[in-house]
């Protein structure tokens, strides 16, 4: 019965989820439901209390910085016009014949350097409808491109992306953000290639078939260009993300006398591996917010209002990826658990197919690539690293194939990243939603599998 309870929470967990009803509510819920299945009623509030709210408020101590740092320079790189300005400079330079390439391009340079999906999606779709429609491409195609150049491989595959889900195995695996960086370059032009490949032999062939950009209601308005700063000034603060990160993960933080932390007040750690990616990208976010206010001084309306808004666009993120954590930690207390993850352990001899299974099924089950590898890596991060070392896999394979495991079943059609594309660009999973899944799902599932054929055979690199 209590396997049957789990199974019976995270279908529940699954179809809620894209029924709208927020995470917050459902984790607690479908996490006691689980519970009750298993014969514990009377444990349901020290659960609550002491599991799920401990592993939840755990979550937050850890990643919180990452997630308040990132929607801030993303504000602040949206309202002083520098996301605008690198799109539209994107698309000058490329020109408006390779228009899928102009946007995949546009999206993933904004989005390796730290700035939200949310906002990029905002910033570069009226960008992308003027273009296309100039292009005559149809418009069901903008969300493909979108979510390519977003959702895939600056987000979990090329080294050094200061996304949160290229951050969360650091501190199970002791490594930072530029783990495995030969892999983590191949997948990514395997699911860029491949992506905007196909994105462009679809728009041919639809356009071939009489299909043109069509007439569609509230499309946005011409966007006033001339105030915007120049391409390489926008640039700059995405320039000192990357290299920062980079001269503090490897040059700086790992030479540092790192003692202290054995004391008892910073944890009682023997060293700061663990916590070398997540300092480094904290300290390349904060120095690139300064950077970008002190540039833009005089073009801010409201400053005041932007870090305001910026801070309390961290939240929610945060919390619902805190409550899914709190969910897969009473998911793993309970006794049936130990057959799922029997199960899940025992897909293969080789942990890299294992973990990539698990955290798989828990992103497309949850919906979301951060909570599904965060429960993941919760629950089975431990056995995994032991299973690596003990068939002598690098740590920093376990953090690549974690990382974009990740990225492969999360944008099933109940993803909140998805629909909220869908929404902004004012079309229809019917309509669009075949070019997302493809880019999203189908082509980072190659790039996964290559990365662990050839992590197998060779070793990270």
């Amino acid at each position: 019965m209590g396997t049957l309870g789990i199974l019976l929470s995270l279908a529940l967990l699954m179809y809620l989820a894209y029924r709208g009803l927020n995470v917050l509510i459902l984790a607690p819920l479908l996490a006691l439901l689980a519970l009750l299945f298993s014969g514990e009623m009377a444990l349901l509030l020290p659960t609550y209390t002491q599991v799920f709210m401990k592993a939840m408020g755990g979550y937050v101590i850890q990643f919180f910085p990452l997630f308040l740092l990132g929607a801030l320079f993303g504000k602040l790189m949206d309202d002083s016009g520098s996301a605008r300005a690198i799109a539209h400079g994107i698309v000058a330079k490329v020109g408006s014949q390779r228009a899928v390439l102009a946007i995949v391009l546009a999206c993933g340079i904004l989005t390796y350097g730290g700035v939200s999906l949310f906002v990029v999606a905002f910033a570069v779709y009226p960008i992308g409808a003027a273009l296309f429609r100039e292009a005559g491409i149809p418009k069901r195609l903008i969300p493909g491109a979108i979510a390519l150049g977003s959702f895939t491989f600056t987000m979990t595959a090329l080294p050094g992306t200061p996304a949160i889900q290229n951050a969360i195995p650091n501190p199970f695996f002791g490594t930072d953000a530029f783990a495995a960086p030969g892999l983590g370059l191949i997948a990514g032009l395997i699911m860029f290639g491949l992506g905007t490949w196909w994105l462009s032999a679809q728009a041919r062939q639809l356009i071939a078939a009489g299909e043109g950009y069509g007439t569609h209601r509230d499309e946005p308005a011409q966007q006033d260009m001339g105030n915007l700063p120049g391409f390489w000034l926008a640039l700059l603060p995405i320039l000192l993300v990357i290299g920062l990160n980079f001269v503090m993960a490897k040059q700086v933080l790992p030479h540092v006398d790192a003692t202290f932390l054995a004391k008892p007040e910073f944890g009682g750690l023997q060293d700061a591996k663990s916590l070398i990616g997540i300092w480094s990208i904290i300290v390349a976010l904060s120095a690139s917010i300064l950077l970008l206010i002190g540039l833009h001084w005089q073009r801010w309306l409201d400053l005041k209002q932007s870090v305001n808004d910026g801070a309390f666009g961290s939240m929610l993120p945060i919390l619902n990826t805190a409550a899914e954590v709190g969910y897969g930690t009473v998911i793993a207390s309970l006794a049936g658990f130990v057959i799922i993850r029997d199960l899940v352990l025992g897909v293969s001899a080789n942990p890299l197919v294992s973990e990539a299974v698990a955290v798989n099924i828990l992103a497309g089950i949850t919906g979301s690539a951060s909570g599904g590898m965060s429960i993941a890596l919760k629950t089975l991060g431990a056995q995994y690293l032991a299973l690596a070392n003990a068939a002598g896999i690098s740590p920093e394979l376990l953090h690549r194939v974690a990382a974009m495991a990740s990225g492969c079943m999360d944008t099933l059609p109940h993803n909140g990243a998805v629909i909220s594309l869908l929404a902004i660009c004012k079309l229809t999973h019917r309509e669009s939603y075949k070019f997302i899944f493809v880019n999203t799902v189908a082509f980072p599932m190659v790039a996964l599998v290559v990365v662990i054929t050839l992590g197998t055979l060779f070793g990270s690199f």
